[in-house]
């Protein structure tokens, strides 16, 4: 089915070819940097898909690299008027396509003024956000047309990847990002049927660990471009009071990858389909298990438009949206 969101999600390979070649030397200079003063901490700053990606990067930085990682709030400095303490020699990454949300823009000023050496992951490299940064790892996802994001998510996810791999030094690292193009290309092939999800009223999509990302991810678009109730849990945390919505015939998307994660993932969804969920498990296209979620959320995209039209709706024409979202 012809949609924009399912072309310009097919451009991602070609974006992340883009993105290894041209942030190489802004990668290279910020990994020596960070190699020879480690920051104390690794902080995040993002709104929606971004902060997804975001999500992504943290297990990918905290499970390859070591350092802490944590998300501040945008309204921290916004609404609040308060200046973060503690930020003096930290990595301060701020992920956006746009790089015009007021808030991320101001919280990320903000941070520079306490002393963070701070780093932006964006698509528009003329943009205010990017102004604010002592370096820019430029997205490269080109022009992103659709209402919904999606290749500026996966590529900001090969950022953080990109930036981990120069970073540790990890001879694996470095291949799973060199090899992050044929993958996402790999996963443009990989079909999925989410046409079985049509009647749902409301549905959890779950993963853990770097798969944790990609659900948040899976479950905002299910909202944006089908409005269905979506919710991403960690399968850790559904057993923590989510599960007691699960009955008979409660449909479950799972997000696996084939990491120190899976064994416990496979026990959580065998007791979930126990209990009567549908649990819906696609296959992924990934040969490094760190970019299986983002090849998961690939073929994902490729496959909404279809069940938005089950749905009667247009996966291109979200409800209440605008491409650009500004908040403070």
């Amino acid at each position: 089915m012809s949609s924009t969101i399912a072309a310009e999600a097919r451009e991602a390979a070609a974006g992340a070819r883009r993105q290894l070649q041209a942030a190489a030397p802004v990668v290279a200079e910020l990994a020596k940097r960070l190699r020879a003063a480690p920051p104390p901490l690794v902080v995040t700053c993002a709104r929606g898909s971004s902060d997804h990606a975001a999500t992504y990067g943290k297990y990918v930085i905290e499970t390859t690299v070591g350092s802490l990682v944590a998300s501040v709030g945008p309204s921290v400095a916004t609404m609040y008027r308060r200046a973060p303490a503690g930020l003096v020699n930290a990595l301060f990454i701020a992920v956006s396509q746009s790089g015009r949300s007021p808030d991320v823009v101001e919280l990320t000023a903000a941070a520079k003024r306490g002393g963070a050496l701070v780093v932006g992951f964006v698509n528009d490299e003329t943009s205010p956000l990017a102004a604010e940064c002592d370096y820019v790892l430029p997205l490269c996802a080109g022009e992103e047309r659709a209402v919904a994001a999606t290749k500026s998510f996966l590529l900001a996810g090969l950022a953080f990847v990109q930036l981990a791999a120069a970073w540790s030094g990890d001879a694996a690292l470095v291949d799973a990002a060199a090899s992050a193009p044929d993958a996402l290309d790999a996963a443009c092939a990989t079909l999925w049927d989410l046409t079985p999800l049509a009647p749902a009223a409301s549905l959890y999509v779950v993963g853990r660990g770097v798969g944790l990302g990609a659900a948040q991810e899976i479950a905002l678009k299910l909202k944006e471009t089908c409005r269905m109730h979506a919710e991403a849990f960690s399968t850790a945390e559904v057993l923590h009071g989510p599960v007691a919505l699960v009955d008979r015939g409660f449909p479950i998307v799972a997000i696996e990858q084939a990491d120190e994660t899976a064994t416990a993932t496979r026990a959580t969804l065998d007791r979930l389909a126990a209990l009567g969920a549908i649990v819906h498990r696609f296959p992924s296209a990934a040969g490094a298990p760190i970019l299986a979620p983002l090849c998961q959320a690939q073929s994902f995209y490729l496959a909404l438009p279809a069940l938005a039209h089950a749905r009667g709706l247009d996966a291109d024409a979200p409800a209440h949206l605008h491409k650009i979202t500004e908040t403070l």
